[in-house]
């Protein structure tokens, strides 16, 4: 999962386009970077039982402002979450309803700004022994170090996925900085030459008019 979106943050300094990079853990877990291009909106779609707790995590990576327009509907059409011009945020509910849940990305206030969006949708909680919880015997202290490995390696991979996409942000607005330096400079260099020209025309023209004089003369 790693190598996969190394390999697709380092897409970003070469060309943007549309990008889809999934990873599905164990049914629980799916984590999403999708291009929204200007006046567009995305809706996805979650399949939830009734009284599942699940979490929505999403920041916009690249484009414009960095933000975006996000609202969520459970199965019956209702508003349960709504953020306006987010670049980042976290949300958390408890499924009150059995059904299809809707949310939905929306860009359609920029009108030139391509949007990378991240986003993680985790829905209930991946058991960290599967088939643990059946027994009626307490934990080992085995069984109790593996749940605690478990929880730090997810520690750790949510903050390499944080860090990542803080790096990708990052690079793409040092890439942009440079070229606006660039471009500033390739413009003040083309101002020195003018004035350049202009300088050694304006003094030319002081000599010929006084060799013309003496000539006269």
């Amino acid at each position: 999962m790693n190598s996969l979106f190394a390999s697709c943050f380092s897409a970003l300094s070469l060309i943007l386009f549309t990008l889809f990079c999934t990873t599905a853990v164990n049914g629980t877990s799916v984590e999403l970077t999708f291009e929204l291009a200007d006046n567009d909106h995305q809706c996805f779609y979650e399949e939830i039982k009734k009284g599942i707790e699940s979490t929505l995590e999403f920041q916009v990576v690249t484009g414009g402002h960095y933000d975006v327009d996000v609202k969520m509907e459970n199965p019956h059409g209702q508003a349960i979450y709504q953020g306006i011009k987010k670049q980042f945020d976290s949300f958390k509910w408890t499924a009150d309803a059995t059904g299809t849940y809707k949310f939905c990305f929306n860009n359609e206030f920029s009108t030139f700004s391509h949007k990378l969006i991240y986003f993680d949708l985790q829905v209930g909680y991946e058991p960290p022994l599967p088939g643990v919880a059946e027994h009626a015997t307490a934990l080992t202290k085995m069984e109790h170090s593996t749940v605690n490995i478990h929880e730090n390696l997810n520690q750790v991979l949510d903050a390499q996925t944080h860090y990542r996409l803080n790096e990708a942000k990052g690079r793409k607005r040092a890439e942009e900085l440079n070229a606006r330096v660039m471009n500033w400079s390739i413009g003040e260099s083309f101002v020195i030459l003018v004035i350049t020209i202009g300088q050694v025309m304006i003094l030319k023209n002081f000599f010929t008019d006084r060799k013309s004089t003496i000539s006269s003369t």
